[in-house]
């Protein structure tokens, strides 16, 4: 009886090891994505700049991580078991699943809709790939976002304002959903 409790006990140890491990891998995991798309945005960023010089080959491979992290792929890299110390994703997230995820499907798809405005984008930057001097962020007006304004194609948008859409999503989430971890 002794043996087979110790060896109960053991096989939870093991268990709760293996569970810790698979969760570390999965925040190492997840903050390796998250600086391969920061690294993304800021290399497509600069182009539009003026900061780097326009590379369409660069913009394409940016624009392609963007689309490859966001979406169903960042909502697979915040289970649960990862939420909270040590990793700067807060435990709320599991209780707002549905607006975290929310988020991460717009992003997804303002990523989508950029990646395939880059396969397509020509040798330099156009003016029909700028934000231009008419929009605003976030569908709104100096004033601030308008209740009950309808969200414009993303198809119909510049890849500049593609990008910003995208910035702007990022930095709502991680106002909500991350903290600092010292």
């Amino acid at each position: 009886m002794k043996r087979a409790a110790t060896s109960a006990m053991l096989a939870l140890a093991c268990t709760s090891a293996l569970a810790a491990a698979a969760g570390d891998a999965i925040v190492t995991t997840r903050q390796a994505s998250m600086k391969e798309m920061a690294a993304a945005a800021k290399i497509i960023a600069g182009m539009f700049d003026g900061k780097l010089a326009y590379d369409v080959v660069a913009f394409k491979a940016a624009a392609k991580t963007l689309r490859a992290r966001t979406g169903p792929a960042l909502i697979a890299e915040f289970p649960s078991t990862t939420l909270g110390a040590p990793s700067g994703a807060k435990p709320e997230i599991e209780y707002a699943r549905p607006e975290f995820e929310a988020l991460a499907r717009h992003i997804g798809t303002l990523s989508g809709v950029l990646a395939a405005k880059a396969e397509r984008a020509p040798a330099g930057i156009t003016d029909d790939m700028r934000m231009g001097s008419g929009l605003m962020m976030g569908g709104g007006s100096l004033l601030g976002k308008r209740s009950g304004a309808a969200e414009a194609d993303p198809a119909k948008l510049p890849a500049e304002h593609l990008l910003h859409l995208i910035l702007q999503d990022c930095s709502s989430c991680h106002s909500k959903f991350r903290q600092k971890v010292e």
